[in-house]
């Protein structure tokens, strides 16, 4: 069986409501053996055993596509780009609050809970990036986080760690945040801004905003040359790959 014949049955599965059947068999298609049918009933994540799984709920579908999504990264099939991609892409479309067309999410993408999480069309989520959704997280059109990028949207009492705030975080449209950056709660990122690699981002970055450091600061504004929007070239991959829907 190749490729778009898998994705074509993982879609099919997806699309009728995942159970433990459905489950098992996605697994036998990824490569991955030796997991039984009834130890999928006892399945539990880390994301049910926090504080706010009682806010978001969990059905048992939604267990299941979380469970798979981070599946994948265990199995060599999950080096195979070409069926890697499009495999987090039809997870995402039940798993995500919103999942706009054309995502790319590269491996080793963890996350809490799925529905606090909001993507436009052609957003980017390179190796290794990590979304607290707890709070809530909207990443706008043709976006892009790269290598380990962390966002962060809750926080904790310093005299009661039990007490917790959480915000939300809002990333705009054609927005780039280099490797290793780390977004706290409550940020909001204005459309065609630029996060520099490495930097804490504590408050709010204006529109075209170069921000970079520990913590962030303003350093210029983006040199766009003229071009805003779709003419920024916001193509992730050689020669727009995964972006032709």
């Amino acid at each position: 069986m190749n490729n778009s014949e898998k994705l074509e049955k993982v879609e099919k599965i997806v699309a009728s409501g995942l159970d433990r059947q459905g489950t098992a068999y996605v697994l036998q298609l990824t490569g991955i053996i030796g997991h039984p049918v009834e130890n999928l009933s006892e399945l539990r994540l880390y994301s049910d055993f926090l504080p706010r799984v009682d806010d978001f709920g969990c059905t048992e579908s939604q267990r299941f596509l979380h469970f798979l999504w981070d599946a994948l990264d265990k199995s060599p099939i999950c080096l195979n780009a070409g069926f890697s991609i499009p495999f987090r892409r039809i997870l995402a479309k039940k798993l995500f609050g919103k999942c706009g067309k054309n995502l790319i999410a590269e491996e080793n993408v963890r996350f809490n809970f799925g529905q606090g999480i909001e993507v436009g069309d052609d957003v980017f989520l390179n190796r290794g990036v990590y979304l607290d959704s707890k709070g809530g997280i909207a990443i706008g059109n043709s976006s892009g986080l790269a290598e380990n990028v962390q966002v962060f949207t809750h926080s904790h009492s310093e005299s009661d760690h039990t007490r917790r705030t959480y915000r939300k975080v809002t990333i705009g449209n054609y927005v780039v945040v280099y490797t290793a950056s780390i977004i706290l709660s409550g940020v909001s990122i204005g459309d065609e801004a630029i996060v520099a690699a490495g930097s804490v981002v504590t408050g709010d970055v204006e529109t075209s905003m170069m921000v970079g450091g520990r913590p962030a600061a303003p350093i210029r504004q983006r040199r766009r040359e003229g071009c805003h929007g779709r003419d920024l070239n916001h193509l992730w991959l050689k020669d727009g790959l995964f972006q032709d829907e």
